[in-house]
């Protein structure tokens, strides 16, 4: 479980919507519920041995890793624009879910790192623990993220009121915009 979170926690561009979309108090259990599945998804299949998959075929996380990148640009630009107009996290209209749950799809697997770091490193950290424990290995991962999504998701959600007024979000959403670009890079120098 300690494994797990410490790869989830990271601050990254799926943990910031999460953030964002608890305090906007929209479709947090939709984007909580794709969180957990997609990474709960990821580390099974690590564990069931599709990490020899993704390894053995580079190409696909360049692809990854490309179209991750225009996405994170993508939101760092959203962001920035978000930063010079902060009440607009107030004052726009909601999303459908379905807009909200395509976005929380993109931004869970559209990052190549998810891939190496679920998929890769927890499938064979399990791998490790042998045929008796792998399984609850990947449980304990598996129980991290759903600790994690759930209380930075709800979490958001009650600090609502405090995350929520203008001032924060412009400094709020100036920090996700930096943290995309950095990401967007990360991804592209790799």
């Amino acid at each position: 479980m300690l494994t797990g979170l410490a790869l989830i926690v990271a601050i990254g561009a799926q943990n910031a919507f999460v953030l964002r979309q608890g305090v906007r108090r929209e479709h947090i259990g939709a984007v909580v519920a794709v969180c957990m599945i997609g990474d709960a998804a990821l580390i099974l299949g690590g564990t069931a041995g599709i990490g020899a998959l993704v390894y053995r075929f580079p190409q696909a996380l360049d692809v990854l890793r490309w179209g991750g990148a225009a996405y994170l640009v993508w939101f760092a630009v959203r962001s920035f624009m978000s930063a010079l107009n902060p009440s607009a996290l107030e004052q726009s209209a909601p999303r459908s879910k379905g807009s909200v749950v395509a976005s929380t799809v993109a931004l869970t697997f559209l990052n190549p790192h998810v891939y190496l770091d679920t998929v890769v490193l927890l499938g064979s950290l399990a791998n490790q623990q042998g045929p008796d424990l792998r399984w609850v290995f990947a449980g304990g991962a598996v129980a991290g993220s759903v600790v994690w999504f759930s209380a930075l998701g709800y979490g958001a959600r009650a600090l609502s009121g405090v995350l929520g007024n203008p001032r924060t979000w412009r400094y709020l959403d100036f920090g996700i915009g930096l943290v995309m670009l950095g990401l967007a890079a990360k991804l592209l120098l790799s």
